[in-house]
């Protein structure tokens, strides 16, 4: 089958693509920007892209043409498929008939946590013998790749995504996941977020609960316990068996807990019985929570406690999740995805685990869709009040990264501790001057942020540079 893909450079659609080329398909693809790292990766696949969305695209004459959601009514090539005609599909449904279709499927759904939960639940199927396959929305370093059919031998029955609550097409207003018909799904956690497609912290209840009809009587659904909007969605009705993780000590205990220690390690419980200690580099609660959650996961399909807690103990996170960009002068740059802000405190606050009493310099870019309509500003503040310094960075214009709010008077709270900025070398200028040996510079954004992170470094190494120049004459 030849399919043509709208939209081929995002995350989703870009593994999309890997994944059918994989399969056999011919690929070939489109997006209005087409540029490295996704086109290189994409190009080496043998995947031929075209920049732009042109109606004569339709001259290449493919068997379905595979429609990502970025694409809307009155993009040219629609128009020109929709005039015509000519077959088309959104890429979930695509997914789910073509590449999970008769696959034990591993779902991880939730507010917060999906790709590093995901890449967790991978990589304990993969350590144990599965040779699962998988489509995750970010690179789990594990694995070096973000979408792969099957393991080695080019077979597994296992398929672990990365279940999207998101909208599926323009002409499919449900979420993803519902094309995905799972039989174990993770559901993490959920409040409201997408605010530009859900009006309300129900929406998203009742979309998560279409998810669970999808789940067989013989499937499984590992539920945090301690989340009151997942309560609201099983307490509408639920088919298949319930495991809740997070469960809180003293009450029977049925269920999934962990005991964390000083020193990062985590003690599973099943049950009430004690079953291992993780002893792993990650930090912080909610991961510690994402883990529990896989480990769940991971028994469903038959893989033990104890070898899941072993495999954990060798995870080595997701690229942009924690991770160190660089280092000058004892200075540390961290890159990590958050953006929203239950996800920006939790980020702070396991770096702050991390390092003690040294200072984080919080660096954000507020530039998901629900931020940029200003929905969450309000709790911007609290997010970040466990850092020392906060710099935020809007950008200016009428550009589509462009806030609709004022970035200043949302940080005022924190005081002379946080400034707002619309000018990247401004930004990089004020937090290189500041900075000092042993800092901790996190960087907090879903996006590229112009390339902050090297700019910064480039920076601090010229200062420090001059510092030398300057002790040695």
């Amino acid at each position: 089958m030849h399919i043509h893909i709208l939209g081929i450079c995002g995350t989703f659609m870009g593994g999309l693509a890997v994944l059918a080329r994989q399969a056999g398909h011919r690929v070939t693809g489109c997006d209005a920007n087409v540029y490295p790292p996704m086109s290189t990766q994409l190009q080496e696949q043998g995947i031929e892209l075209i920049e732009g969305f042109g109606p004569e695209q339709i001259a290449l004459e493919p068997d379905l043409f595979v429609v990502g959601n970025v694409v809307t009514r009155g993009n040219p090539l629609m128009e020109a498929i929709l005039d015509r005609g000519l077959p088309y599909t959104s890429g979930p449904q695509w997914i789910g008939e073509h590449i999970l279709k008769d696959r034990w499927v591993l779902a991880v759904a939730g507010t917060h946590g999906k790709t590093t939960t995901a890449s967790m639940l991978a990589w304990i199927l993969d350590d144990a013998g599965y040779q699962p396959g998988f489509l995750i929305g970010g690179v789990p370093l594990n694995f070096g790749i973000s979408a792969r059919l099957a393991g080695a031998d080019g077979e597994s029955a296992f398929f672990v995504i990365e279940a999207d609550e998101y909208d599926t097409a323009f002409f499919d207003k449900r979420s993803k996941f519902v094309h995905y018909r799972a039989r174990t799904v993770i559901l993490n956690n959920l409040e409201y977020d997408h605010a530009d497609i859900f009006p309300d912290l129900a929406a998203i209840e009742t979309q998560f609960h279409h998810l669970v009809r999808t789940v067989p009587r013989i499937g499984r659904l590992l539920v945090n316990q301690r989340e009151a909007a997942l309560h609201a969605v099983i307490d509408r009705g639920c088919w298949s068996e319930l495991e809740w993780f997070g469960v809180q000590t003293g009450g029977d205990e049925a269920g999934w807990r962990l005991d964390d220690h000083a020193d990062g390690s985590f003690t599973v419980f099943f049950n009430g019985q004690p079953q291992g200690t993780v002893d792993w580099s990650l930090s912080g609660e909610h991961n510690r929570m994402n883990a529990l959650a896989a480990i769940a996961a991971a028994r469903h399909v038959g893989v033990t406690i104890a070898q899941a807690i072993v495999s954990l103990g060798s995870f080595q996170n997701v690229r942009r999740r924690m991770e160190l960009r660089g280092e000058v002068n004892a200075i540390k740059v961290i890159d990590d995805f958050a953006h929203h802000p239950t996800a920006i405190a939790t980020t702070v606050a396991g770096l702050r685990q991390q390092v003690g009493s040294a200072r984080i310099l919080a660096v954000l870019e507020p530039r998901s869709n629900t931020m940029k309509l200003g929905t969450m500003k309000s709790a911007l503040p609290g997010s970040l009040a466990e850092a020392d310094l906060v710099f935020g960075y809007g950008a200016k214009g009428d550009g589509k990264n462009a806030l609709g709010w004022n970035l200043a008077e949302a940080l005022a709270p924190l005081g002379n501790k946080a400034q707002a900025f619309d000018d990247l070398p401004a930004l990089v200028q004020a937090i290189v001057s500041v900075a000092r040996p042993g800092d901790q510079i996190l960087v907090m954004s879903n996006g590229g942020f112009g390339g902050v992170h090297q700019k910064i470094l480039d920076a601090l190494a010229v200062k420090s540079t001059a510092i030398h120049t300057a002790a040695a004459g």
